[in-house]
């Protein structure tokens, strides 16, 4: 988890710091914007994403408020992830991205 105390003076660094990851951005991005998804759901969506590489990204997310975990009392246990207000409020800056790629992909072909 981010000390907020000691957050960096650049807000960029702050936003790279939370979402600086590859998969980070994957998972908020393409996968818990669409809504709420279950764990097996993100891990086979993530293409390239180990087990516990996925685990610690999530909890890492949901330890920022990014990322809410709801587990479910069930055999086997059933946890579904879903993006706070806080991980929603982040839609417009990976959408830019998305849309970013878009254009140099086009650019470079």
């Amino acid at each position: 988890m981010i000390d907020r105390s000691n957050l960096p003076p650049c807000p960029v660094e702050t936003t790279l710091m939370l979402i600086g990851d590859k998969w980070k951005v994957l998972i908020l991005l393409r996968d818990l914007m669409g809504g709420t998804k279950r764990f097996g759901e993100l891990k086979k969506s993530v293409s390239g994403i180990s087990q516990k590489v996925l685990t610690a990204n999530l909890r890492d997310m949901e330890e920022n408020g990014l990322v809410s975990r709801e587990v479910f009392p069930e055999v086997p246990p059933k946890v579904e992830y879903t993006l706070t207000e806080l991980g929603l409020s982040m839609k417009p800056i990976l959408d830019s991205m998305a849309e970013w790629g878009t254009e140099y992909k086009k650019m470079r072909l």
